[in-house]
């Protein structure tokens, strides 16, 4: 009977190459297989997991984070971060692309949502690049890599989900992502940096014009962009690292601040509000629905003795604890290419936690390891949600071959960041240890 616990994988990618939601996918594997393995008493199971997901403190901090990003997108940041940032970067070659990744880590640490960075910074980057010849793939590139930094550059919505995954600290992965987060962008800027260098077609440097700003109105304008999202910034990421909030209460504390900033930046109005909640409702039900489909399948896969087979496999092969991290890393990029983020964490997380953990590794390392090979995703080819995002504001003469070649170089960079992760634990474990981080 074990073993049937194997046809669990096989029967969900069925459902969800039909073409079924991802969520109604992992219920109705979770109905089938729980049925088949406890009959009529898999509806109390079912019970208890609803139970669960619904009572998870933790999880209260998903809407929060998704509310934060809402508003942000509607309280003129990205304008003003766009003006002054520009300023700075405009004369170095590729300048307008390494402002652009540079804004995408604020924009990043003070929202926590990906999709929303790369489509806010997107609409004003792009025309830009454009107007000034920039080499369409470093464009895609740069807005598609950039826009995904949310996932591994604190707060994150995806390290919120799979922290109770795998009962780490949901702290500890936020403060663990701040040194990897900041490589990868480094390493994207010295790309770029290095690109226009040798090639300066690719992305020209803008001359000095008569109009340019002097230097005292520069700090103004670049004082009043930056101050208010860094010190919500420090609100929220700065409370948890210094002991002060748990990553919900400060989420709490971000969405009450993007509303001081919609008010800040006068653009704070009723409708605003209004689609802000709608939407943060419309996502966090999207994400709570697949939670608990993941939940409700995973329960059936360990009362099957799901866990039990994969643990025999795993001892079979003798894979030792790098091995091992090695297959469920490589089995997440796969997975990649055909299935959406939280998909990737809900079927892996739980099912591989438990032998991980036996084999010695630890999983806060793992899993940021885990949320780098995640955001290889959101570029690969065919799903490729940055993309997907991308194709809904480029220009029709930025065509689907420039996109495909254009995330390539950068996700060799990500996996450059992988290596420097996996070589050096301390990269991603020094700083937790350094601060005293709330669950």
């Amino acid at each position: 009977m074990a073993y049937t616990s194997l046809l669990i994988f096989p029967f969900l990618l069925t459902l969800l190459f039909l073409g079924f939601p991802v969520a109604f996918s992992m219920m109705a594997t979770a109905a089938v297989f729980g049925y088949w393995t406890f009959g009529g008493s898999f509806v109390f199971q079912a019970m208890e997991k609803i139970e669960d997901v619904a009572s998870n403190f933790v999880l209260a901090a998903v809407p929060l984070f998704v509310f934060m990003g809402s508003m942000l997108e509607r309280s003129g940041i990205a304008d003003k971060l766009f003006e002054a940032i520009h300023m700075w970067t405009r004369r170095l070659p590729g300048g307008l692309a390494v402002g652009t990744i540079i804004m995408c880590i604020v924009f990043a640490a003070s929202s926590g949502v990906v999709g929303a960075t790369e489509t806010v910074v997107g609409l004003l980057a792009i025309p830009v690049m454009m107007r000034y010849r920039y080499n369409k793939e470093l464009i895609v590139g740069t807005i598609c890599a950039g826009g995904s930094l949310g996932t591994i550059i604190p707060p994150s919505v995806v390290a919120v989900v799979m922290g109770p995954l795998a009962d780490v600290s949901v702290g500890d992965l936020l403060v663990g992502m701040v040194f990897p987060g900041l490589i990868m962008a480094g390493l994207y800027m010295v790309y770029i940096l290095g690109l226009c260098i040798v090639y300066p077609q690719a992305g020209p440097r803008i001359a000095h014009a008569e109009d340019d700003p002097p230097l005292a109105l520069k700090l103004r304008i670049t004082a009043e962009a930056l101050i208010p999202p860094l010190f919500m910034i420090f609100a929220v990421l700065g409370s948890i690292m210094l002991g002060w909030a748990s990553p919900t209460e400060a989420a709490a504390i971000g969405s009450a601040g993007s509303i001081l900033l919609t008010l800040f930046y006068r653009t704070f109005s009723w409708r605003a509000l209004q689609e802000a909640v709608m939407k943060t409702l419309q996502i966090t039900t999207m994400i709570m629905a697949i939670i608990l489909g993941g939940s409700m399948m995973t329960g059936a896969f360990v009362g099957a003795g799901g866990i039990l087979v994969a643990q025999e496999l795993v001892n079979s092969m003798q894979l030792g604890a790098a091995g091992l991290m090695a297959i469920v890393l490589f089995l997440a990029f796969i997975a990649g290419f055909f299935l959406d983020w939280i998909s990737i964490v809900l079927i892996l997380v739980p099912i591989f936690t438990p032998l991980l953990k036996a084999a010695g590794v630890n999983m806060v390392w793992f899993c940021i390891a885990l949320l780098v090979v995640i955001q290889t995703s959101y570029l690969s080819p065919p799903m490729a949600p940055a993309i997907f995002y991308f194709r809904a504001i480029s220009p029709p003469e930025i065509t689907t071959m420039h996109m495909y070649r254009g995330v390539i170089p950068f996700i060799v960079l990500q996996f450059i960041t992988l290596a420097i992760m996996l070589t050096w634990p301390q990269t991603v474990l020094w700083l937790p240890a350094k601060l005293l981080v709330p669950g």
